[in-house]
């Protein structure tokens, strides 16, 4: 658990499940840490489904795509794609839309690409006409 959160950053939460292997004290040992356990419900494996998708995400076009060197590297390349993610990947249930907002385009110009992630993904805007 302590080397889960290095930096003196910590979560406030942790949603874990009911599996035994976390031993009997382990909630008691979050709280000392001051991080509440959220236990999911009793035979609901869909509970953890927002969490599931997300990180299916990331790995199916992520880091599938890429070897981290390190652990630095790897943070490099979370980070950037984060910033896709939420600035510039068009998402369903949003409408197309990124969920930091709505993409604001000009109405007419050329498309220009600009590559993420060394051209694994590319942001999409028109040149002003």
């Amino acid at each position: 658990m302590i080397e889960a959160t290095p930096w003196g950053r910590k979560p406030r939460f942790l949603i874990r499940d009911r599996d035994r292997s976390y031993g009997g004290d382990f909630i008691a040992r979050t709280l000392r840490i001051r991080i509440e356990t959220v236990l999911t419900p009793i035979h609901t494996p869909q509970a953890n489904g927002v969490l599931e998708r997300l990180i299916g995400t990331l790995r199916r076009e992520c880091t599938d795509h890429i070897i981290s060197v390190n652990e630095r590297h790897l943070r490099l390349v979370l980070r950037e794609y984060l910033a896709y993610y939420n600035d510039t990947r068009p998402h369903r249930t949003l409408e197309l839309e990124p969920p930091d907002g709505p993409r604001i385009t000009q109405p007419i110009g050329a498309v220009s690409a600009r590559p993420i992630l060394g051209g694994l993904h590319h942001r999409y805007a028109r040149r002003a006409a």
